[in-house]
């Protein structure tokens, strides 16, 4: 495995490659989750280089947010993409992505302003322009991107299609702890009350999504009223947002249709902000 700490280094590192790639971004503080993503990759495309990155981006963080506490197990994250057959990792500094007097960045002017994007303005576009410069950088021919983060995939699905990026975006299943919790590395974070607490936001979202498939539900306005009721019975749980979205759009739903559901929460545990998101285990949902 090749470790490539500079935009030099990858470029030399393009040059003597001579099969596709496969791109799995990250920022590090790697889990079983990023695994997943990483053996997605490996298993989607067998014949292709598979490059990770490692990237903490600064500017996806808000002015309030954990930039300088994000965590940063450089060499233990190496470890973890050698023995997941990474065949290079791009590990730049962010001296080296953006330069000093940078002024030009991506705008996403439609998905990204409700759910995760009203409470972290800017936030997304910062996604989209790393992601992008990551995209130029490597040449990848395709990428992988968890579910966890819908909204992120959804807005990087758009970017590829309206920028039309000639690659291929894979999403990858949400990973979870055997309580349901979704793997973060922010899951440090918590008290052992707050872990203890953490997995309604889960059992919440997938009781409520399998019984509007099952038609109990029968209003999206009843059906969000039932998430929030059972996330807030959790003392140290603190709603940012609960919505049920159309999966493309990521436009509120005034009623069930055929068009593909997805639930979505982002809850704050202490400091501690946390996000999940279920589809409809039926037609219902859509694929």
């Amino acid at each position: 495995m090749e470790v490539l700490p500079s935009p030099e280094a990858l470029e030399h590192y393009l040059v003597k490659s001579t099969r596709s790639r496969v791109l799995v971004p990250t920022m590090g503080a790697l889990h079983e989750g990023h695994c997943s993503l990483l053996d997605l990759a490996r298993a989607s495309r067998p014949t292709f280089d598979l490059v990770a990155t490692i990237f903490v981006n600064p500017t996806q963080f808000g002015p309030n947010e954990d930039f300088d506490a994000y965590p940063r197990p450089m060499e233990a994250d190496l470890e973890k993409c050698r023995s997941h057959g990474v065949d290079a990792v791009f590990t730049p500094v962010a001296a080296e992505m953006y330069a000093a007097d940078a002024s030009i960045n991506i705008h996403e002017a439609s998905l990204s302003h409700r759910l995760c994007g009203a409470s972290r303005p800017g936030h997304f576009d910062g996604v989209c322009t790393v992601v992008a410069k990551l995209f130029n950088l490597t040449q990848a021919s395709a990428a992988v991107f968890g579910e966890k983060d819908f909204q992120q995939l959804a807005v990087i699905r758009r970017m590829v299609r309206d920028l039309n990026f000639p690659l291929e975006i894979i999403p990858g299943p949400t990973v979870r702890e055997s309580d349901g919790l979704a793997m973060s590395s922010r899951n440090t974070y918590l008290t052992e009350q707050q872990r203890s607490e953490a997995p309604v936001l889960f059992r919440a979202l997938t009781e409520v999504a399998a019984a509007i498939s099952e038609g109990k539900l029968d209003s999206p306005g009843t059906a969000k009223s039932q998430v929030t009721e059972a996330i807030s019975s959790c003392k140290e749980a603190n709603i940012d947002y609960v919505d049920i979205v159309d999966a493309s759009s990521l436009v509120s739903l005034d009623e069930f249709t055929d068009k593909n559901v997805r639930l979505l929460t982002a809850t704050y545990f202490g400091k501690t902000r946390l996000i999940d998101n279920v589809g409809l285990p039926s037609s219902k949902a859509g694929s």
